[in-house]
C-alpha cells in the first residue's frame, strides 16, 4: 500500500484484502461437509483473518487510529470508538475459537459441522457490518476533524508497522498469503457471478461512453449500443475485422505502438481527444489482462466531454 497518500484510502484497500479471505471463508462454510475433507483452504483463510486482519489491520486502528480519534473530542465509552473496539474482540474470539476447532473437525458429526459453520456466518455478519460502519461512517469522523499532518502522520504510521512487522516487502508478502487463501477458490469471481447476463447485457448498454473490445489477436469481438446512437458509428459488421482496419490508415503505426506497448507492458493506457460534430470527444485506451496477467486485448473508451467540461460549484445528492 505505499503508494497510498491519504490514511482512509489505505484502510479501505486493506478492506477489501480481508473482504477477499472472507469471501473464500464463507463459499468454505457453505459446502462445510465437503470443505472439511480438506481444510487447509478454510485454515489459511482463517490464519489470514487472524494474521493481517487483526494483527495488522485492526492494530492500525486500535494503536494510531482510535487513540487520534479521542484526542480529538470522539468519545471512547458509549461512543462509536468503543463499538469498534468491541467488534474487534468479538471477531477476534470467533476466529480463535474457529482455529481452536479446526483440527478436530474431520471427526465432527454434521451437528459439529453445522455449529462450527454457524460460528463462521456470525463472524462474518459481524466483520461485513463493522467494515461498512468503518468505511462509511467512521473514517468520514476522522476525516472531518483531523488535521492535514494529522493525517500525514497518521499514514506514515501504519506503513511503519508494516515494515517494523514484515519488512519492505510487507505489500507484497501480503498479497502472496492472500494468493496462497484464494488458490483454488472460486470466490474471487463471485460478484460478477451474482449478475445474470441480461444485467451484464443491461450495465453495458447504460454506461454513459461507448466502449470497444479488441481481443487478444487484435480482432474486434465487442463494442457496445449496437442499436443507439453513437459519437463514432459502425454496425456489427465491423466484429471480425482486424483492429488495423478499423483505423483510418495515417493512424495505423500509432494504433500498432499502442497495442505493442500494452502487450509488452511498456504502456498503461493511451488518451486522445478531439473537437468533433460540435462537441468534445475524449478517447482513451486501455490494457484488459486476466488475473492470471495473461493480455486479453484493448479496451476503447469513447465519450463526449463538452458538457462535463463547463461544470463549475458542486451539485450535492443531499441537496
Amino acid at each position: 500500500m505505499e503508494h497510498y497518500t491519504r490514511w482512509d484510502d489505505f484502510l479501505v484497500s486493506e478492506h477489501e484484502m480481508i473482504e477477499r479471505a472472507m469471501a473464500v471463508l464463507k463459499a468454505n462454510l457453505e459446502k462445510i461437509e465437503t470443505a472439511v475433507k480438506a481444510p487447509l483452504q478454510t485454515q489459511r483463510a482463517i490464519d489470514f483473518l487472524l494474521e493481517f486482519g487483526d494483527r495488522i489491520h485492526n492494530t492500525k486502528e486500535e494503536k494510531f487510529l482510535f487513540p487520534l480519534m479521542e484526542r480529538k473530542g470522539l468519545p471512547v465509552q458509549g461512543g462509536p470508538i468503543g463499538v469498534m473496539l468491541m467488534e474487534h474482540d468479538a471477531e477476534r474470539t470467533l476466529l480463535q475459537k474457529m482455529m481452536a476447532e479446526l483440527p478436530q473437525l474431520a471427526e465432527a458429526s454434521s451437528a459439529g459441522l453445522q455449529k462450527f459453520a454457524a460460528g463462521g456466518f456470525e463472524y462474518l455478519r459481524i466483520r461485513a457490518e463493522h467494515i461498512w460502519k468503518e468505511n462509511d461512517i467512521l473514517y468520514a469522523m476522522g476525516r472531518k476533524v483531523f488535521s492535514d499532518d494529522e493525517a500525514s502522520t497518521l499514514l506514515k504510521e501504519f506503513k511503519a508497522l508494516d515494515q517494523q512487522t514484515y519488512g519492505p516487502e510487507a505489500r507484497e508478502h501480503y498479497l502472496q498469503m492472500l494468493a496462497e487463501v484464494e488458490r483454488d477458490s472460486e470466490a474471487r469471481k463471485r460478484l460478477i457471478r451474482n449478475l445474470s447476463y441480461e444485467q451484464i447485457d443491461a450495465l453495458m448498454e447504460t454506461l454513459p461512453f461507448e466502449v470497444t473490445f479488441v481481443d487478444a489477436k487484435d480482432t474486434v469481438a465487442y463494442f457496445n449500443k449496437l442499436d443507439k446512437t453513437k459519437i463514432f458509428p459502425r454496425t456489427r459488421s465491423v466484429i471480425g475485422r482486424k483492429v488495423e482496419k478499423c483505423h483510418p490508415e495515417k493512424s495505423v503505426d500509432l494504433v500498432r505502438k499502442i497495442v505493442s506497448g500494452f502487450k509488452e507492458r511498456t504502456m498503461d493506457h493511451a488518451e486522445f481527444w478531439i473537437d468533433f460534430r460540435g462537441d468534445k470527444v475524449l478517447i482513451r485506451y486501455y490494457p484488459v489482462y486476466s488475473q492470471a496477467g495473461e493480455y486479453m486485448g484493448v479496451l476503447e473508451v469513447t465519450q463526449a466531454i463538452g458538457a462535463i467540461q463547463k461544470i463549475e460549484g458542486e451539485k450535492h445528492l443531499m441537496y
